[in-house]
Order: C-alpha cells, then structure tokens, then sequence
C-alpha cells in the first residue's frame, strides 16, 4: 500500500509539473521508479501507460477541433506506430545497462533542449521523405527507451523549421499511439501489475487536468522548462553517477 502511495504521488507531481511546460511526464517518472527499486522494463511500461493515458484526452480533442494538419500527421504517426512496438521488443534482446545508458544521454538532451535549445531552424523542409524517416527512427528509439517519444520530436521537428504550434499538435496527436502500441508490446514479456498502472494512470489524468488548469495562470513557460530541465539533468547525473560505480 505504501509503494502505491508512493508511485502515486510522484506520478501526479511529475504529471502537474510536466503538464504545465507541455511535456510527458514518463521521462523523468521512469528513473525514478527505477531508483526506487521498479525493474528498470516494468518502470518502462509503467511510464508509457501513464503518458499515453493523459495524452490521449489532448490528441481527440485536437482531432474535434479540426487542428490536426495530416499532411504532417501521417507520415510521422504512420512510422512511429511500426516502429515503437520494434524498438520496444528490440530491448529485450539488448543489455540493459546499454539501455540505461541510452536513456542517461536521452535525459541530458531533454534537458539540453529545455534549458538552451533556440528556436531558430537549422533549415526549412517540405520532405514527406524525411518525415518518415524521423517517424521510423524517433519511434524504434522511443520504443527502446521506453517513453512516448514527444521529447525527441518536438525539438527536432522544430529545428527542421515546422512551426512550433503544428509541432505541438502533431506530437499531441502521435505519442499515443507510439506510446501504446510500445505499452503493449512490452505487456507481452513483462509482468506487470494491472492495478497499480490503473492507480498511476488515473494520477497521471489527474495531474495532467491539474497542470493544464494552472497553466492558464500568469507563470512563465521558461521558467517551468528550466525547472523541469533541472530535475531531468539531476536524474542524469544519478544515472551517469551508476556507471561510474559512485551512486
């Protein structure tokens, strides 16, 4: 009871804080779980349910709305939703401190994105060939690594020149689907307790609901993101710690 307690709170902390700078909140909830004892791949699965479970609301809404611009979309969700479920199954094949390690670097440009990426494109593309080439690798590493993959694509989608509102959208609308389609296989190699992701999953909605209220209050965006930056550099510098055996 303690431990779902615990997981419980977290998830709906990380969920508000999360939230409020339009972010999932699996990344920094799984090497948490983790720390606390979770099985690195449980707390994987734990964490896509949960994100999957407090994204979904925005992508329907945003498909009633009618902003959801497809030419985008598709290609993108298309790739993601084949190859998250690769990536997932390829990381029961794969070390899992090499996964760890993956997931350490992944923390630090999240948070690198966070804290100091610029808004300014690298180049400006229409490609649809090369939206299906970041949907196919985005999706097989987010599978691998376990999150919804929203924190890899935003940031590069952006740098690639799509404006930073049809990102948004697009991301709200794919991660989902990558994210269950990776929660379940996951499900078919890994013992999971049902309960305790639904008790996770209803924080999560809860936290979410939480954060998207208080976002309509006069706080700054940047200074959430540097909060959110902060936690996810302390998480990699926990994991960076374990492999060079201090922590």
């Amino acid at each position: 009871m303690y431990e779902y307690l615990l997981y419980g709170f977290l998830t709906l902390s990380l969920s508000i804080l999360f939230s409020m700078g339009g972010a999932g909140s699996g990344v920094a909830l799984i090497p948490l779980l983790n720390f606390l004892g979770m099985d690195f791949t449980v707390a994987k699965a734990v964490g896509l349910f949960a994100g999957a479970s407090t994204t979904i609301t925005s992508s329907v809404m945003n498909i009633r709305r009618q902003v959801v611009e497809y030419r985008l979309v598709i290609p993108i969700a298309s790739m993601m939703v084949i190859f998250a479920p690769i990536g997932a199954y390829s990381s029961r094949f794969i070390d899992e401190e090499g996964v760890k390690f993956l997931f350490m670097l992944m923390l630090f440009y999240s948070a690198s994105m966070m804290m100091f990426g610029k808004k300014e494109a690298l180049f400006h593309t229409d490609s649809k060939l090369l939206l299906w080439v970041v949907g196919a690798v985005v999706g097989f590493v987010a599978g691998l690594l376990g999150v919804g993959g929203g924190n890899i694509l935003i940031p590069l989608l952006a740098l690639l020149g799509f404006l930073p509102k049809k990102v948004a959208i697009a991301v709200s609308f794919v991660v989902p689907f990558s994210a269950l389609g990776s929660f379940f296989t996951y499900a078919t190699y890994v013992e999971l307790d049902w309960l305790l992701l639904f008790w996770v999953a209803l924080c999560a909605i809860i936290g979410g609901y939480i954060g998207n209220y208080l976002m309509h209050f006069k706080l700054k965006q940047s200074h959430i993101k540097q909060l959110m930056a902060i936690l996810l550099y302390l998480l990699g510098v926990k994991l960076l710690l374990h492999f060079i055996g201090v922590g």
